[in-house]
């Protein structure tokens, strides 16, 4: 006689394909864990960059432009006074040049790539930002447009009431008109590029 219906070996087939299922799933789990860690530490060391470019330009914007502006040597002013973040700026006619006249008439002195809006393309200034361990981050800043105004860099109070300059009395002073200036900044690891975050600032002085 033939069995029409033999079943044996089906507990094994069944088994064998849940254990299949069931490593299909954990292989899963193990990939989404594994890819969502490697996205948590992208987004920590992007952070990071990010952070450096912040500081950059706070100290760009509150340190280093206004010392630029007022010095009569800006570049050896800058370089000297922070030694410790290895600092390095263009020429002094370049950074004059960006600091007072619109781009448009910008000369070669400052080169061809003065307004190429990559701050790693002939920057204006680079320096490091110490880290607590670990090289630190680097940070390149350029200046690409200028709209000049009329900021005072003399010093004197003008809106104080007292006449410093004949013709003007208690009272009157001039319309502030700040110059206008778009800086690129981009700060990445000092120890790896491919870890970097880039930032366009509007800065008015």
């Amino acid at each position: 006689m033939k069995a029409l219906k033999n079943e044996k070996g089906i507990a094994l087939v069944t088994s064998l394909m849940l254990t299949l299922i069931s490593l299909g799933i954990i292989m899963a789990l193990l990939y989404m864990i594994s890819a969502q860690t490697k996205v948590s530490g992208a987004h920590k060391r992007y952070k990071n960059s990010l952070e450096a470019s912040h500081g950059g330009v706070q100290l760009l914007a509150k340190e280093l432009i206004p010392l630029m502006i007022t010095s009569a040597d800006p570049k050896t002013t800058l370089t000297s006074q922070y030694a410790g973040l290895s600092l390095n700026m263009v020429s002094n006619p370049c950074i004059t040049q960006k600091l007072t006249q619109p781009s448009g008439t910008w000369s070669a002195v400052c080169g061809a790539n003065s307004t190429n809006a990559d701050p790693k393309v002939s920057p204006d200034v680079t320096f490091t930002l110490p880290a607590k361990s670990g090289p630190g981050y680097k940070v390149y800043a350029k200046i690409v447009d200028t709209t000049p105004g009329n900021s005072d860099t003399s010093g004197l109070d003008l809106d104080s009431g007292a006449a410093v300059t004949g013709g003007v009395g208690s009272g009157i002073s001039p319309k502030h008109l700040p110059a206008l200036y778009r800086i690129e900044t981009e700060g990445e690891s000092a120890s790896n590029p491919q870890e970097k975050a880039a930032l366009t600032v509007l800065y008015a002085y």
